[in-house]
This record gives C-alpha cells, structure tokens and sequence, in this order.
C-alpha cells in the first residue's frame, strides 16, 4: 500500500485545442463541456479519485481561467487530508523561458512543483479522453513487472492504427518496439498476435495492433533521467518512450474496455451523443466508479408539451413545446415552442438570465440566451451562452465541410455547425 502513497497524478492539457476551435476559443481544452454538465477534465480526475489517487496536477498554457475555475469549485478535499487537485498553468522562469513545447516538455517545466511531494511515481493522463479506468492495475502491472515505464495500450482496428502510437513487446510484456502513427507497410509490420492478451481468435482477427493510449507510468528517478538527457526531445509519444525502450525496462499494460480520444470536433460530437443512447459505450450511471463533476444546486428541468427521445437533459432547463431526437440539453437550456432539435449538442447557459433582461434585450433585437421559437437544429454544437433567434435554420443546406461564418457567429467544421460561446443568431438566419 505504501507504493501508492508517492504516486502524483499529471494531466496534460496544456495544448491549444486546435482540433477543437471553436469549442477552445476561450477555454482550455480540459474545461470543454461534455455530456451536458461536465468538463473534458472531469474524467480523468474522476477516475483518479475512485482509484484513490488524491495527489492531481492539471498543466495547461492557453485559456486556463475558466478551467482553474471549474477545479477551484469542484475538487475540495478535506483539510485532514494530503489530496488536492490543482492546476499548473505554464510560466516563464530564468531556468525555462519558453512556453510549453510538447508533452514532455509540460512535465520536465513543471517538476520543481512535483518534487516537493517526495513521489516515486507518476501517472501522466491526457485530458481529452473518454474512458473509465482503475489505475490501481495499471499501476500494479509497473510494480509487479518492476518496469521504469509502463505504457496503456488497447487493441486497435487497422482504419484507426494509423492515427496511433504503435507497440511491440514480447512474450511477457515488455514493449521492444514503438512507431509513432506509421502508413503503409511500416503500418504492416506493426500487427501483433493479441490472442497473447487475452482477446478471442476472432477479436485479434479485428483488432491486431497495439495502440498506445498516451497514458503512461513513470518510475521517478527514471523519468527525470529521461527529461534531462541532451537532446531527450519535447514529447512523449515521438521522442522519450522511444528512447526509453532502448534502455530502460518499459512495460504495456493492456486495456480493453471503451476508450476514445475525443480530440477532434468529429470525435467529440460523436462521443458526446452516443451518450444519450440507451446503451452508451461510455454511461455516467455506473454508481461503482463515478464521474464528479461541480455541484451546482439548480432546480429540476421544467418540460411542457415536449417530445423527447434518445436525448439527455440536465438541470435548470426551460422547454416549452420542442421536438428532440438524439440531442444533449445541457445545464440552464431555455428552448422555445416549436424548436426542432435533431442530432444535436446544446450547451446549456452559465446563468439565468431574468424577464427584465429578457425584455431589455428583445427590445434592442437581441435574442434571450438559449433557442427561439420555430428554429430547426440538426448536426450541431451550440456552445453556452449562445443567442438562437427565431425561426432560425441551422442545417448545413449546401453539405459544407468546413466554412467561418461572418463575424464568428457560427462555424462549420467536418461538416458539423459549431455556433461558438456567446455568439448570436439573428432571427430567421438560415445555414
């Protein structure tokens, strides 16, 4: 038990979310909103608590306000007790004047904070993925192997392998080689038999690649050594476990339950509305292992004369009259008579807003924050706080896969309509 006790937890959210622009145009990656009352980083910290891991740092270097925030109000630990979560954001020091330059490069800035814990081990967890994990096999598969590094890895399809870091190991585990998202025949010489990991004859048929998670344990004396090497490189994944294999014991421990990295605007709307499916991959309603999130102590959801299905709708709601297939309604939605929501993410609002500033606002041909009356919705993410006039047609008309719209009130990126925070929609306007 006493292993567990020097083990600190590193979220890596430091990148600028490109992928996901316009969702990160004023937020760190992490605290992009999911599942309608959640943040990114709500999961990975979830799944650290519940496999007692109370010692968490988040790094991050772009927008981070909203995000140190979320965590200041949601992840308080007793004062009798060692845990906390707390969010590193990058800074300039005389010894580090650079920015964040990769994932490596995150952690090696930020050790002077971690040292001080008297750690032995660290997890580095990524902050945009969507799985359900025990860390505490994971950390035992290092300690039993006693490995310097120990690499999750799931078994991947060949249409998705390309896209990953690819591993090799031998018959007992240890990973021998690693290629960084290889094509074609290098893509080929990666296959490997993962009956030898427990899968069926037909499950390795489907999915015979190794696929690194880029989640990983590290020993801590090894990992300093790894950062500190002339020319060790910025980044996990491309440079130091590469390096590491070379020399060092680095082990794979296998994970084959749901995971997606839902870094894309694609992958991030398709995992958000599988959500509301009856049976999702991923389903908040496992009361075994619990997704945390901000306590917000808002009223019950007020429905009239609605038809819903196959959707989720959060607390504080307002919905009069609407029609909703496969939708998420996030925190505070007020939606109008007539609205039509069809594969669709609805944000939510940070606030109520109150009948005078309603009527303030309509009066200077402002719509009220949520969605008008009589306006279609269909393939779309409406972020919060967004303005929805009425009679409004969202739809994607022309089948564009990729468009900004005039003065950033809406986007549309592979294919899906993205109306980002705070922007508004004019009645009648049509997309």
């Amino acid at each position: 038990m006493a292993q567990y006790e020097n083990v600190v937890a590193v979220i890596l959210g430091g990148g600028a979310g490109t992928r996901l622009f316009p969702l990160t145009k004023e937020r760190a990656k992490p605290a992009v909103p999911l599942g309608g009352k959640y943040r990114l980083v709500d999961v990975p910290i979830s799944n650290c608590i519940n496999s007692n891991i109370m010692q968490i740092f988040v790094l991050t270097q772009y927008n981070s306000a909203s995000l140190n925030r979320h965590i200041s109000r949601t992840y308080r630990f007793s004062s009798f007790s060692t845990g906390f979560v707390e969010v590193l954001a990058a800074e300039q020091r005389s010894d580090s004047p650079e920015w964040f330059q990769g994932t490596a490069d995150a952690v090696r800035q930020m050790i002077p904070h971690i040292r001080d814990w008297r750690v032995n081990t660290i997890l580095i967890l990524a902050g945009d993925h969507l799985y359900r994990m025990d860390y505490r096999k994971f950390l035992a598969r290092h300690f039993e192997t006693n490995a310097d590094v120990t690499i999750s890895v799931i078994p991947s399809r060949r249409e998705d392998a390309e896209g990953f870091g690819l591993l090799k190991t031998d018959e007992k585990g240890r990973v021998v080689e690693f290629k960084e998202k290889p094509k074609g025949d290098a893509l080929e010489t990666m296959r490997v038999d993962t009956t030898r990991f427990g899968l069926t004859v037909e499950e390795a048929e489907n999915r015979p690649f190794l696929a690194s998670m880029g989640i990983y344990v590290f020993n801590y004396e090894r990992l300093i050594q790894l950062l500190n090497e002339e020319n060790s490189g910025v980044d996990f994944g491309g440079e130091v476990i590469p390096s590491a294999i070379k020399k060092l014991n680095v082990q794979a421990h296998l994970f084959k339950n749901y995971w997606e990295d839902i870094g894309t605007i694609r992958s991030f709307y398709e995992a958000n509305l599988d959500l509301a499916s009856p049976l999702p991959k991923f389903n908040f309603f496992d009361t075994e292992a619990l997704i945390y999130t901000r306590s917000r102590y808002l009223p019950p959801s007020k429905i009239h004369a609605c038809d819903i299905d196959n959707s989720m709708v959060s607390e504080g709601c307002i919905l009069n009259g609407i029609f909703a297939r496969r939708s998420i309604l996030g925190l505070r939605s007020r939606i109008d008579y007539g609205v039509r929501l069809e594969n669709a993410i609805i944000m939510g609002a940070d606030f109520f807003e109150s009948f005078d500033e309603i009527k303030t606002n309509v009066s200077r041909d402002i719509p009220h924050i949520g969605i008008g009356e009589s306006t279609i919705i269909q393939r779309a993410i409406i972020d919060k706080n967004a303005r929805i006039g009425k009679n409004v047609r969202l739809v994607n008309k022309d089948n564009i896969e990729t468009r900004d719209g005039e003065n950033g009130s809406y986007f549309i990126r592979e294919g899906i309509i993205i109306v980002p925070k705070n922007a508004i929609v004019k009645d009648g306007t049509v997309v």
